[in-house]
């Protein structure tokens, strides 16, 4: 049963004057209020995946389930998420609190609008989309933007394929310059990036003045604090900035704070969650977006080092039996049949990723995460193969059984931190030039032979190390369906060349996004839609968002 948000904060020594509270089951907290000193760091534990299929492999399931598991075996834990997009929710993928006896409360409140935070980000990124433009109007043709170099779109938390290309401005002068831009999923917005990497609020404001908006008539980079932009953002963002408290149908404390995809961002909760959440538990474990090529590297390149976290002191890497299949070539209507065969040949997919943890030195888990279709057999021969891999392995049955069904996880977990070899290194130095980022990360954790990029995205990265950029970490944005930037190319693909396609700054956030293959920043609707099983009852009752 859901608990006030009152007895779940005091689990971790949190006082209810310390609480604003959004409700009666959640609550945004200050870190400055909440006296931490004296105390110990806890632990911090990753929860990232093998290549997922479209479905998605059940990581926030179990880094749910872990935090219960780890509280019944009677430490002090806590996990930092994401908060879900409404995009997702609404399209392929539907709610994202979690699943069956491992699940977050309240969810139909978390999945929706939550306490606003991304509302507030839209608000802050269009604001400066709104404040460009004015600018541009007013100026004319050799004010301080150059119409024709704007880099800044506009975003919409929702998935929506029409608004990837738009031209604004259209009708005559009364309704501004006519240009053409278009718009990104708020979960892709710079601005979601900068919450979720920054410390405070001083170093929220610093990152918003840093945002690149464009370009002079002198071709001189014009950012966000020269249009005195940064202020009003900051203020929109104030209360956005401060972690979430909600509790897990367990009642385990749980912060939920912040979404940027990992396919196209970094992908991980705030830093400021993660860092609270840390001072206040003896356990913390956060989850990064799809598998260990995207959200693992962002968050041990990316994450790192802002300093406002450590490594991880251990890694669970998440594979389920149908993920198995599907990249042992099996269609996605026939993964709940059994198939050994393909289970074993799709394996490969999952050794790379254990070959990328292994790359960056932390102690880590391999985590099966059982659905109801599958056999025994399938899961002895997981088993089997990850015990030929030389590698930590727990079966987790969280879904269907809480924190019982996470317990040999939490245990292997636990071992892995006391008596494993931790030796993290990070996958580059930051003064290698940007090219050479983007080939380390395509060779060492995509598989790629090389990499490819047209005259013009190379001369792009060039003015970016030009102005100055050259040490910032590389944010590759990718698919997540392929370890390459083809989605088809399931398994291990190998020998492959990476198609750069476009290249830009985000110099608030502090790195530099490359893009590779056909990813999108704003994605479209599937043909049936999550949003078409959502309904509501005349009591007000939410039904068909899981």
């Amino acid at each position: 049963m859901i608990k006030p948000i009152e007895d779940i904060a005091a689990k971790l020594g949190i006082k209810a004057k310390d609480l604003v509270k959004y409700g009666k089951y959640k609550a945004k907290l200050f870190p400055d209020r909440i006296r931490t000193e004296g105390k110990e760091r806890g632990k911090l534990i990753l929860v990232t995946a093998m290549s997922p299929t479209p479905a998605g492999e059940g990581k926030t399931t179990i880094s749910i389930g872990l935090a219960d598991a780890l509280n019944s075996l009677g430490k002090k834990a806590t996990a930092s998420l994401r908060e879900p997009s409404l995009g997702p929710v609404f399209g392929m993928k539907g709610g994202a609190t979690g699943g069956g006896a491992a699940h977050v409360l309240p969810q139909d409140e978390i999945n929706l609008h939550f306490t606003g935070d991304i509302h507030a980000i839209t608000s802050a990124h269009n604001l400066l989309s709104a404040m460009v433009d004015n600018r541009i109007h007013f100026d004319g043709a050799c004010g301080l933007l150059d119409s024709r170099t704007i880099t800044w779109k506009r975003v919409l938390d929702m998935d929506d394929r029409v608004l990837r290309e738009v031209i604004i401005g259209i009708g005559g002068p009364l309704r501004g310059l006519a240009r053409e831009t278009g718009f990104d999923i708020t979960a892709a917005s710079e601005v979601m990036a900068i919450l979720c990497l920054s410390k405070d609020i001083k170093d929220l404001k610093e990152r918003l003045g840093n945002i690149l908006v464009g370009y002079s008539p002198d071709k001189k980079p014009v950012f966000a604090r020269e249009l005195k932009a940064d202020g009003a953002m900051t203020a929109l963002l104030k209360d956005a900035i401060q972690p979430n408290l909600v509790q897990t149908g367990e009642g385990t404390p749980i912060f939920v704070h912040g979404g940027p995809f990992a396919n196209i961002a970094h992908g991980t909760s705030s830093v400021i969650a993660a860092d609270l959440a840390l001072n206040l538990a003896d356990f913390v474990v956060t989850e990064c977006g799809f598998g260990s090529d995207l959200g693992a590297v962002k968050f041990f390149d990316i994450v790192v080092r802002t300093s406002h976290l450590p490594p991880p002191d251990a890694c669970v890497l998440v594979a389920t039996a149908r993920a198995l299949k599907y990249h042992g070539g099996i269609k996605r209507d026939d993964l709940e049949i059994e198939n050994i065969p393909a289970v074993e040949k799709g394996f490969v997919n999952l050794q790379k990723h254990i070959e990328n943890l292994r790359f960056f030195g932390v102690p880590f888990v391999v985590a099966l995460n059982r659905f109801s279709s599958d056999t025994d057999e399938e899961i002895e021969k997981v088993l089997d193969l990850c015990h030929k891999e030389g590698v930590r392995f727990a079966l987790s049955e969280v879904f269907n059984k809480g924190s019982e069904g996470g317990r040999a996880l939490a245990e292997e977990v636990l071992q892995a931190i006391e008596k494993d070899e931790h030796n993290f290194q990070h996958l580059y130095p930051l003064d290698m030039s940007l090219v050479e980022k983007i080939e380390v990360i395509a060779t060492k954790m995509f598989g790629a032979a090389s990499v490819a990029m047209e005259g013009k995205i190379r001369r792009r990265i060039r003015r970016i190390e030009r102005n100055g950029f050259q040490n910032l970490p590389v944010c590759i944005a990718k698919t997540q369906y392929s370890l390459s930037d083809d989605d088809q190319a399931l398994g291990r693909p190998e020998g492959f060349t990476m198609i750069v396609t476009d290249a830009s700054l985000s110099s608030g956030a502090g790195f530099v996004v490359v893009h590779c293959g056909d990813v999108m920043t704003m994605p479209g609707l599937p043909k049936i839609p999550a949003a078409e099983k959502i309904n509501v009852a005349p009591d007000g009752e939410i039904t068909g968002l899981s």
